[in-house]
């Protein structure tokens, strides 16, 4: 076990602890280039970080070398003449063909939210905008907007198209441009929230997310509402390994502990990771950080390494929180700095 103590990190560069960093829909960018971790957020600690701009029409970079210290925020992305200036949610970061690209939700007064994506020659951007539009549906409200390449290198857009829209929340697809400014094809419903069999009437779908298993299964992680009004990660599977289905859904979900929007990277040291942000409660939303198994058929959670189900451990679990901070020290199976 590697135990990722203060003693191991350079406190004056990366102050902010995993256990303190307030964020929803987690994203982990593990760069190889830089051997860095990155993380993206819509909002800063401003009486924490008070020389951090603030206001609407930003994104931050957070900085990383062990997943547990991260730098204060740094601004990767301004408004300037950009559209929109509302809803700057659920931010991605990707490498495709040598540049970053940031894909988020965006909205402006009186008008829907989509999804667009961002560009720069580095992590830690400046980001600006590949094309003027959205490449979401004209007419759609959507959220939630990820990458995924198939298997002949084509680039897609996987996104949401809002329940508050359709009523059953649906899980779409639509094939990008090479710069991935554009939609060069018609949407593509892959499934709606009603198809997951541990989904409550909520109808919202939320953070899908692809991945392949080592035998060729592509697998999507997806975030909805128990019966019981838990947020949680429910996993699908491709009957034929494409993007276009059909998709069948696991019966229970991958994690209902009211943590939800997953995302799954591979750390420095080969270990497959999941993020997600627990509770489902905007003020306490804190990242969890899994060690999963894959096997040619599934994913599996193998332990939870930061902490901060500690607190704030809701659904099933919620009589059995805590009331104080956990003290644990980080450990992982091996050292995330590689």
């Amino acid at each position: 076990m590697f135990r990722c103590t203060d003693e191991l990190a350079d406190l004056q560069k990366y102050p902010y602890h995993i256990r303190d960093v307030h964020i929803s829909d987690p994203f982990i960018l593990a760069d190889e280039a830089s051997r860095r971790y990155y993380t993206y957020v819509q909002f800063a600690d401003t009486r924490r970080f008070p020389e951090t701009p603030a206001g609407p029409g930003h994104f931050y970079v957070l900085e990383s070398e062990d997943l547990i210290h991260w730098s204060a925020p740094q601004v990767c992305f301004e408004k300037g003449d950009f559209w929109a200036d509302q809803d700057y949610w659920a931010p991605e970061c990707h490498l495709w063909q040598g540049r970053y690209y940031l894909i988020s939700s965006f909205r402006a007064p009186g008008s829907y939210r989509r999804c667009q994506c961002l560009a720069a020659d580095s992590p830690k951007g400046p980001f600006r905008p590949v094309r003027p539009e959205p490449v979401t549906p004209e007419g759609w409200h959507c959220l939630d907007g990820s990458l995924y390449v198939d298997r002949k290198g084509a680039p897609w857009l996987v996104f949401c198209h809002e329940w508050l829209q359709v009523g059953d929340g649906q899980i779409c697809a639509v094939p990008l441009s090479g710069d991935l400014g554009e939609a060069v094809g018609e949407p593509v419903v892959l499934f709606r929230a009603s198809d997951g069999p541990w989904t409550g009437s909520s109808g919202v779908t939320d953070g899908p997310f692809l991945h392949r298993l080592p035998g060729g299964k592509l697998v999507m992680l997806w975030s909805g509402f128990t019966p019981g009004g838990s947020y949680a990660i429910g996993c699908a599977s491709s009957a034929y390994g494409e993007i276009t289905g059909p998709w069948t859904q696991e019966k229970e979900p991958l994690y209902a502990l009211d943590g939800g929007h997953a995302m799954l990277f591979r750390a420095f040291s080969g270990q497959l990771m999941m993020a997600c942000h627990c509770p489902n409660d905007h003020p306490r939303k804190r990242i969890l950080l899994f060690e999963m198994e894959e096997t040619p058929d599934a994913l599996h959670i193998v332990n939870e390494v930061t902490g901060n189900w500690y607190q704030g451990i809701g659904g099933a679990g919620a009589r059995f929180a805590y009331r104080e901070a956990c003290a644990e020290v980080p450990c992982f199976r091996l050292d995330p700095r590689g």
